[in-house]
C-alpha cells in the first residue's frame, strides 16, 4: 500500500511505502540561510509527524543548497536540530533552485513505525 499525504496535481508533502516515508521540503518563509533553515526544519517535523515518523527517525536527507559558503550556518543549525545519535546519512551539495527566493531544499527518508 502507497499512502500519500496532501497530493497535489505535481508532488505529495509526503509518500509512504513500506514503513519509509520520503518527502522534499522547501522553506514557507525566511529570507536568509538562517531563518530559511529553521523554518524548513519545523516544516520537517510537522511532517514527519503526519508520516508517522520523527527526526529521530530519519534515514537520509540530501540537501541542496544555493550558496556552499553558508553551508557552516546550515550545519550548525542542523546539528542543533538533530536529537543526539540520530543523525542520518547525508550528502550538501551546491544547486540551483526552483524559486530565486529559496537558499536550500531537503530531501528526507525517515522510517514510520519504527523504535530505536
Amino acid at each position: 500500500m502507497i499512502q500519500r499525504i496532501n497530493p497535489q496535481a505535481q508532488w505529495s508533502d509526503a509518500v509512504v511505502h513500506k514503513g519509509t516515508a520520503y518527502f522534499v521540503e522547501v522553506p514557507e518563509s525566511g529570507t536568509d540561510i538562517s531563518s530559511q533553515t529553521l523554518a524548513l526544519l519545523a516544516q520537517a517535523e510537522r511532517t514527519l509527524a503526519l508520516a508517522g515518523s520523527s527526526k529521530r527517525q530519519l534515514l537520509q536527507a540530501t540537501i541542496y543548497i544555493k550558496h556552499m559558503h553558508e553551508r557552516a550556518t546550515f550545519n550548525a543549525l542542523w546539528a542543533e536540530w538533530l536529537p543526539s545519535g540520530c543523525a542520518p546519512a547525508r550528502v550538501c551539495v551546491s544547486a540551483e533552485m526552483a524559486s530565486p527566493d529559496y537558499l536550500l531544499e531537503i530531501a528526507f527518508v525517515a522510517a514510520v513505525g519504527a523504535t530505536e
